[in-house]
């Protein structure tokens, strides 16, 4: 990919740039608590994002997406906001550094990724940590890591019209090889906890479906937790977001909101635990646990917060049978992929099993993503 960039670079601009880069991510579990205060727990991965930069001395940012094969110029003020929403991400990182103090001028860049899209793993935040990083660095700008990670994701809120929780930017910025990270999303306390299951491999197995309810339906989710945590407040002031309750003042209320508001509540509380013994498993080596713990998130997304599909609980269900240790959908649901933590004996058969059972229900194959967890935004030698 490096070499490819370069030549891109090289015809187009006559000259060497700089080359940065950063990464997709997983999340080993803690899923749809972002939103609600709670913790998360991803990595990156070694697929990410590519750029060659170099400044141009103007006031124009010139930008090749490689795998596009389309090429876009745009100014720095709000009116040049350019129209591909590829370039969005692009210009809305200049202007968010703008914003935060950074003096920003023109430049060339190519990029490129590996990042499968539309798989979850995060493709457009590590377009902007990589360009974030990058910006920081070539302009001197002084901004901390965090505020790099914010800076992506006020460009989603601000120009991309997603309104994305910080975890993803986090993961992507703030990646370390063999760790995972708990994010604290109340307080942004974070803590690195070492990932190495030697005897086990993490895949993601991707069902290639992306089912359209996917929006419309995050979206009521979150007014369900907010109801829930609003009715909780009435006796407990002191909660602010639904990782702030217990089962048993959720309980206290359950004559008050819908049925639905307190299935989704209880799936939020019982998420928030279980990254924690999750936490706990892993600083004891324990994946047997880490694995059962995957296996209760997937129930939960399925039955409670209702967020899985077909495809996905079909997946699920093949783990079980191949005697897989963990196994659950990873990221938003309604389709995209489950993260699996396979012993390395039983990985072949599950590989082999997964892929004939669901084209054989399905009519295709899913796609196979092995995962290394990997450094997140760097500049590269």
């Amino acid at each position: 990919m490096k070499s490819r960039i370069a030549e891109k670079f090289k015809t187009l601009f006559g000259e060497d740039g700089e080359f940065f880069a950063s990464a997709g991510r997983i999340n080993l579990i803690g899923e749809h608590t972002d939103y609600n205060g709670g913790y998360v727990f991803p990595g990156a991965v070694d697929k990410g994002i590519m750029a060659e930069i170099k400044l141009n001395g103007t006031d124009k940012v010139c930008v090749f997406a490689l795998d596009l094969d389309e090429y876009v110029e745009f100014g720095l003020n709000e009116e040049d906001a350019p129209e591909q929403s590829w370039a969005r991400y692009v210009f809305g990182v200049c202007r968010e550094t703008i914003k935060r103090g950074g003096k920003i001028a023109g430049f060339n860049a190519v990029f490129a990724g590996d990042v499968p899209l539309g798989a979850g793993m995060s493709s457009s935040a590590a377009l902007e940590s990589t360009f974030a990083f990058a910006l920081n660095y070539l302009f001197d700008c002084h901004i901390d890591k965090f505020e790099l990670a914010r800076i992506g994701q006020s460009t989603e809120h601000n120009y991309c019209g997603v309104k994305c929780g910080i975890m993803d930017q986090f993961a992507s910025i703030f990646g370390k090889a063999g760790n995972l990270m708990r994010l604290d999303c109340k307080t942004m306390e974070y803590k690195y906890y070492p990932f190495h299951p030697e005897g086990y491999r993490l895949v993601l197995l991707d069902s290639v479906v992306k089912h359209e309810l996917a929006s419309s339906a995050y979206n009521k989710r979150r007014e369900s937790c907010e109801r829930a945590a609003a009715a909780i407040r009435k006796n407990h002031p002191e909660v602010e977001f639904l990782r702030d309750a217990g089962m048993e003042w959720l309980e206290e209320v359950k004559a008050e909101i819908s049925e639905e508001d307190y299935m989704r509540a209880e799936y939020v509380i019982d998420e928030v635990q279980r990254v924690l013994d999750v936490c706990d498993a892993l600083e004891k080596d324990d994946y047997e646990t880490v694995g059962k713990k995957m296996y209760e998130t997937h129930h939960g997304m399925s039955k409670l917060y209702e967020v899985s599909c077909e495809e996905l609980d079909y997946l699920n269900d093949i783990a079980k049978e191949c005697g897989v240790t963990g196994s659950r959908v990873m990221g938003g649901g309604f389709g995209g992929c489950t993260i699996n933590l396979v012993k390395d004996g039983l990985y072949d058969s599950f590989i082999a099993k997964a892929k004939s059972a669901f084209s054989a229900k399905f009519g295709h194959e899913p796609k196979v993503y092995d995962v290394v967890i990997s450094d997140g935004a760097r500049k590269l030698q």
